[in-house]
């Protein structure tokens, strides 16, 4: 009796426990999709942990492909509005139990007596992975068919025919290439070494422009460009300073004194030319004079002994002048 009594005791502890304990319930609507495996009792997990049970499984009365299954989960499961309920199998046995996923940590909370996102059923996943294998099953099974037609293969077979003499055409190629490099071995070494040659003279010739150009830079940097910019502006200055207009006034005073002196000593010459023409007038006639006596004194020398009048002499013509 004492026994029995102590197990009343636990069942019913056990049953008040699970009677007084509050839940929340929530609703998933699988439309279109088979339940097979779940059952009333079976787990609800959220990742992975148990948080409820299945209370209720029954078809939606307002629509025939729905169906309805009824969540008891713990009160304070954290469910989110983009939370979804999945189908999972549960091991090898063909049960199937109900997992919550997803949730954002920005979501609201999904209250209780509304409905969770369905998810995928394993069933589901399998039969579309399944169609998806056949038909590229099939497109693969298709393109094999059109590959091995007779044109195909025709066709296929020239190529490989002519992939064939590409392959010993580049051979041929390249074994040509190989003896006409050992046959002018030497006039490529020579090639090889002019490069070289011209690359140090090209090496040499950027060094000696890049020194010209540092050489200009400095100076462009020294003092002496400097120097020339300060003359240059010095004499800027002066010619500003410098009263143009009197500068002006004074050269063409100088230059009307010039022109009046140049003048005068042109009247000066032609003045004297006239003197010197009739000196020079005189000069000839008394030659002339001279001339004429000396003829006559070659021609009769008594003349100097018996003195001849000096009429008409030279001297009295001049004084007669």
């Amino acid at each position: 009796m004492i026994g029995l009594l102590l197990l009343l005791l636990t069942l019913a502890f056990v049953t008040a426990r699970r009677l007084l304990e509050k839940r929340d319930h929530y609703y998933v609507a699988y439309t279109d999709i088979s339940v097979s495996g779940l059952e009333v009792g079976s787990p609800v997990k959220y990742l992975g942990i148990n948080v409820g049970s299945i209370s209720e499984i029954y078809i939606d009365p307002l629509s025939v492909n729905t169906v309805i299954v009824k969540l008891s989960l713990r009160s304070g499961t954290p469910v989110k509005v983009d939370a979804v309920a999945d189908i999972v199998s549960i091991g090898i046995t063909g049960l199937k139990t109900i997992e919550i996923r997803g949730g954002s940590q920005e979501a609201d909370f999904l209250r209780a007596d509304q409905f969770i996102q369905p998810g995928t059923s394993l069933a589901e996943e399998i039969t579309g992975k399944a169609e998806v294998i056949a038909y590229k099953v099939e497109e693969v099974l298709n393109n094999l068919q059109a590959f091995s037609h007779p044109d195909n293969m025709a066709n296929f077979t020239e190529a490989v025919q002519r992939i064939s003499l590409l392959v010993d055409n580049t051979r041929l190629t390249f074994q040509n290439i190989n003896l006409l490099v050992a046959e002018n071995r030497p006039d490529i070494r020579e090639i090889v070494s002019s490069t070289r040659h011209i690359s140090h003279m090209l090496d040499s010739t950027s060094f000696e422009l890049f020194s010209a150009i540092e050489k200009f830079n400095e100076i462009m940097q020294g003092d002496t460009l400097l120097q020339v910019l300060g003359n240059f502006m010095d004499i800027s200055n002066t010619l500003k300073e410098t009263n143009l207009d009197e500068l002006i006034e004074a050269l063409a005073n100088t230059t009307i004194q010039t022109q009046e002196l140049l003048v005068r000593l042109g009247d000066d010459i032609d003045k004297g030319g006239e003197t010197l023409n009739e000196n020079l007038m005189l000069l000839q006639h008394s030659l002339n004079n001279l001339n004429e006596l000396s003829r006559k004194v070659n021609t009769n020398p008594s003349l100097l002994i018996r003195g001849q009048s000096t009429r008409g002499t030279p001297d009295k013509m001049l004084h007669n002048q």
